[in-house]
């Protein structure tokens, strides 16, 4: 029974763990590759965002017109003038650029 206790709790910590790695990579992901057109925040104020006339990701209205599947896609295959991030993150990675996105949402 206490190897079982032990077990689960060193499972649970592992995701746990997990979990905050891939929170923290994708904040580093959204700094380095985002925003410098989507802003750090999601609003889009920036001088490559105003430009691109990127949404603001804050909006829930802007949330609701696409799906974690278009997200997905656009980050991998690119929209527009924004360049696809296929060839430069996993799909793990990508996934958890789209929670991140979805974060912004007030």
């Amino acid at each position: 029974m206490k190897i079982k206790t032990t077990l689960l709790l060193t499972i649970g910590s592992l995701i746990c763990a997990a979990s905050l790695a891939s929170a923290a990579d994708a904040a580093e992901n959204w700094g380095k590759l985002c925003a410098s057109c989507h802003g750090k925040d999601g609003s889009g104020a920036t001088v490559m965002g105003k430009k691109s006339g990127v949404l603001d990701y804050r909006d829930a209205a802007v949330q609701a017109k696409f799906t974690d599947a278009q997200a997905t896609q656009i980050i991998a295959d690119g929209k527009d003038k924004m360049k696809a991030f296929k060839d430069k993150l996993t799909p793990d990675e990508i996934k958890a650029l789209v929670a991140y996105v979805r974060a912004f949402k007030k």
